[in-house]
């Protein structure tokens, strides 16, 4: 592979035998002109006097965006950050990503809580990110400033959130978010677990060890997925606003998905790496870095939720990083921070599954980059190597295996279930509109200085 500076010129070539374009896979050359994509064209046709990188038989891919990420700053930065989770997604190939508005502190339900995060953001960012508002009881007078300032949609809790400061929405609250997220044109994002009885039979409910996994999966039964989801639907039906599902586990409610998506209701749904790549009966006693919430369920779930996957029932997949302080992982199942930290091996994880399963990295394209930019209203300029686009794209080996160790993993805390597990696809360089940002062969691995922005939309 031939080598260039990391700060590029403001012309230069990439070049690869296998480039991943909406129009199919081949040889190219991608020509950047500086932050966007110039043109795509044959490798013949690229004009002399170009800088230029060679990848070879590197895949070249659009850069990953990854919609659903817990930073956690302003105010819990001890559990993660903009500095570390920006990196970490760049090593992963990720070059843009969407902050959740909870964790942090103060949480995004008022403008003046996304002032504070766009305050803290700026000088930190490695990659660009955009940013998810918040619903919670109280809050719909905030939501149209909060959509002309810049969010590209307002995530809701159906059930305790874990945080005291975003608490849960009832259909009273959804319904009036609901109406003022329609007018703004922006998505409602629903954490979609409606609380109910976890037996049917209270009196018979076993009494279960806290330090088995079975005890924390049958406290989060799929009925309370189904439940929630049945709600949303209703309520997508009678306000018209569009609604994202976010971190689906439940394969149980993909009839009812299935059925709102041919009634043409705007319904998108997003699951992640763990359910897709982990199961329940897999997780051994004591092993709280698999807990999070909606729980990973069984083997035979998984298998349905990959159908719904190549089926297009769910659209896209994304990490949910939630990440915490070591200490918060102590204790039983039910005690224990239920969150799951990923960034940095979304792709690696899930293209490990998918490739035995005979889903084309295309496929991984598609559910990682061109549908979350799509969902996120950033599709006019991230999620495909195409003209006019920004110049974000990743150097990637899908052959190249690896056991996940402590080195691969550039987050604050390398506290996560994937640490020990054989992984498949290697990134090995990271451009950030037409920047390389982050390189495998380098040491030190990152750019001298991070040129990510905030993504504000703009109504």
């Amino acid at each position: 592979m031939s080598d260039m500076p990391i700060e590029a010129s403001d012309r230069h070539v990439i070049t690869s035998e296998r480039v991943y374009t909406p129009e199919g896979v081949g040889p190219a050359a991608v020509i950047i002109e500086g932050e966007r994509i110039l043109d795509v064209v044959e490798i013949t046709a690229v004009p002399a006097g170009l800088a230029r990188v060679d990848l070879g038989e590197l895949a070249l891919l659009p850069g990953l965006v990854d919609c659903h990420v817990h930073v956690n700053q302003p105010g819990r930065t001890h559990w993660e950050g903009f500095d570390t989770a920006t990196a970490a997604a760049a090593a992963g190939g990720v070059t843009t990503l969407v902050d959740m508005p909870l964790n942090c502190l103060p949480v995004t339900t008022t403008v003046a809580g996304l002032e504070a995060k766009l305050a803290d953001c700026r000088s930190c960012l490695w990659i660009d990110a955009g940013f998810w508002g918040g619903v919670v009881p109280g809050n719909a007078g905030e939501l149209p400033g909060l959509a002309a300032r810049g969010i590209l949609g307002a995530k809701a809790f159906l059930c305790d959130s874990g945080i005291d400061e975003f608490p849960a929405s009832d259909e009273a609250t959804l319904r009036e978010a609901m109406v003022a997220l329609a007018k703004a044109g922006i998505p409602l994002l629903a954490h979609a677990e409606l609380e109910g009885p976890v037996h049917a039979d209270p009196s018979q409910a076993p009494n279960e060890d806290p330090s088995r996994y079975e005890c924390w999966l049958h406290a989060r039964p799929a009925a309370w997925e189904e439940a929630a989801i049945a709600l949303l639907i209703r309520l997508c039906r009678e306000t018209g606003c569009a609604v994202h599902i976010v971190h689906l586990s439940a394969a149980s409610a993909i009839p009812s998905l299935r059925a709102a998506r041919a009634e043409g209701l705007p319904i998108t749904v997003e699951t992640c790496p763990h359910y897709l790549c982990l199961c329940a009966e897999e997780v051994p006693p004591d092993a709280t870095l698999f807990k999070c919430a909606p729980p990973v369920r069984e083997a035979a779930n998984r298998e349905g939720l990959w159908s719904a996957l190549r089926e297009g029932v769910i659209d896209l997949v994304v990490t949910d990083h939630s990440p915490c302080t070591p200490d918060l992982k102590a204790g039983g199942f039910m005690e224990a921070w239920g969150g799951i930290a990923s960034l940095s091996l979304g792709l690696s994880s899930v293209w490990a599954e998918a490739s035995r399963r005979g889903v084309a990295l295309e496929s991984l394209v598609e559910w990682m980059s061109a549908a979350p930019a799509r969902m996120t209203g950033l599709a006019g300029h991230k999620g495909a190597i195409a003209k006019g686009h920004d110049a974000d794209l990743f150097a990637f080996d899908p052959d190249q295996e690896f056991t996940v160790g402590a080195e691969h993993l550039h987050f604050r805390h390398k506290v996560s279930p994937w640490l020990g597990r054989r992984v498949r696809g290697r990134i090995h360089r990271t451009w950030l509109r037409g920047q390389l940002i982050y390189a495998i062969d380098r040491t030190p691995h990152f750019a001298a200085a991070p040129r990510g922005r905030p993504l504000l939309r703009t109504p």
